[in-house]
């Protein structure tokens, strides 16, 4: 999967050799997204400039130069925004969050606020729904909400061998936070939990979202959700 954790079990193995290798390679792709950054023509859409700083951002994060990576990020986001590319913009904050930098929340905030309310590739939604699991406390009920979201919206938007994978990756995501929330081992206790943390409806769960992201942003919205909820085809 594009977006997702893979086993952290694999590769751990490296040897040092293997890692300077990868280290050359990245930098080799790095030097060939800057040439290509400075070859765009004089009249060049701005998208294909924030196409190019995605690339970037990325491999700035393996090679673990994460302030580079973050302003390559936000550099992006700006352009996103300005071009309504929402999904453009939600990797742009995937970007930003992993680059660990003083706003790095406020940015996996938009993030999320941006893949629920539009329409994207729900491994990314999926993606970045994950790291408000991985980020919070075990007894979080954030936790639980966000990965009610993700399974909520894979099993809305997704579709044929994609929604097979995704929504056997949710159920999996589900079960380890409700083990890791409340000592959850069997399906029974599981519809219980479910159930006394009121996951069951999304006109419960969606609100308690909003305040996940309130949390995470505080003050520092970048967008204006008001305007961009105004565009909406469906208030």
């Amino acid at each position: 999967m594009k977006y997702l954790k893979e086993d952290p079990s694999v590769g751990d193995a490296d040897s040092g050799e293997d890692v300077a290798e990868s280290s050359i390679l990245l930098e080799a792709q790095l030097q060939e997204f800057r040439r290509q950054m400075l070859e765009l023509p004089p009249n060049y859409d701005p998208i294909a400039r924030a196409d190019l700083l995605l690339q970037i951002g990325r491999t700035l994060i393996r090679l673990e130069n994460k302030q580079d990576a973050w302003e390559a990020g936000r550099e992006a986001f700006d352009v996103y925004i300005d071009r309504e590319a929402w999904e453009g913009a939600v990797q742009a904050c995937d970007i930003m969050f992993l680059s660990e930098q003083p706003e790095s929340l406020a940015a996996l905030g938009q993030g999320i606020w941006l893949a629920v309310t539009f329409p994207m590739d729900p491994e990314l939604t999926v993606a970045m729904l994950q790291h408000v699991v991985d980020e919070t406390p075990p007894d979080s009920d954030g936790a639980a909400v966000a990965a009610t979201v993700a399974h909520y919206i894979v099993d809305l938007r997704a579709e044929g061998r994609v929604r097979e994978d995704l929504m056997f990756y949710t159920n999996q995501l589900l079960a380890t936070v409700a083990r890791r929330h409340s000592d959850v081992k069997d399906q029974g206790a599981f519809s219980q939990w479910f159930k006394k943390l009121e996951l069951e409806d999304p006109a419960k769960f969606l609100p308690r979202l909003r305040n996940v992201v309130d949390v995470l942003v505080q003050d520092e919205w970048w967008i204006d959700r008001d305007a961009i909820r105004a565009k909406l085809p469906v208030q």
